[in-house]
């Protein structure tokens, strides 16, 4: 026989309880003796679970974050980097879909709640940090590699973050599978491409010079770049 609830199903009742009291008293006027006493558990087992009240918000993010440099890692490194990242931002996604309702009720909470927000904010950037460094590793080799990784990790958060908020204002009804898609398919399309992609022969390696009268008027001078550059691709 169990002495006691299972670790799962205590972390669960704490995270149930925390929410009960926030949506009726709210955040700030919630306690976590009110919590553990709703739950029916000891401080001390609130603290083995959650470092602080702000964290039984989002109890799901260290395993998301945990799965997503697992998938991340599992690369075998011949994939286009972008797309990886892209799907690995899903599996954020996928997390918030799974329980529809908290996660709804989440987003209500973290609207009215200003520290909760920035909290989130902290939870956010080390979801793009884990993208950037994932991202630098694979643009080692180019010249702007780090640059290149950051805008890119950015591109990606912002994108689902875009396709997550759209299904939580939807009240969670509308389809986040579609959302995603089509968050990610943006990002793939302006920056997707193998690391080498463009670093190789041709274009990267081709110069045009062109020569004008000082007194040329700039658009002049930009309409003959672009006839060089035309004729230069038909060549």
């Amino acid at each position: 026989m169990s002495d006691g609830p299972s670790k799962p199903a205590m972390r669960e009742a704490l995270v149930a309880a925390a929410f009960e009291l926030f949506l009726e008293r709210g955040f700030e006027q919630t306690t976590i003796d009110d919590i553990v006493a709703l739950a029916g558990v000891g401080r001390r087992s609130f603290f083995r679970y959650f470092p602080a009240k702000e964290d039984v918000v989002f109890p799901d993010h260290e395993r998301s974050l945990a799965e997503m440099t697992e998938f991340l890692e599992s690369g075998a490194g011949d994939e286009d980097p972008v797309k990886h990242a892209c799907d690995a931002a899903r599996l954020v996604l996928r997390m918030y879909a799974e329980q529809p309702s908290f996660s709804v009720q989440r987003y209500r909470l973290t609207r009215k709640v200003p520290g909760l927000r920035a909290y989130e904010l902290s939870v956010v950037w080390r979801y793009e940090h884990t993208l950037a460094h994932y991202l630098r590793g694979r643009f080692a080799d180019r010249p702007d590699g780090a640059l290149r990784a950051d805008v890119i990790a950015a591109a990606v958060v912002a994108a689902h973050n875009h396709a997550l908020r759209t299904w939580l204002r939807s009240g969670g009804e509308s389809d986040w599978v579609a959302e995603v898609d089509s968050a990610m398919a943006f990002v793939v399309g302006t920056w997707g491409g193998h690391p080498a992609e463009g670093a190789g022969e041709g274009e990267s390696d081709e110069v045009v010079v062109l020569v004008a009268s000082r007194r040329a008027p700039l658009w002049r001078m930009v309409q003959g770049i672009e006839s060089a550059l035309g004729e230069s691709r038909q060549a």
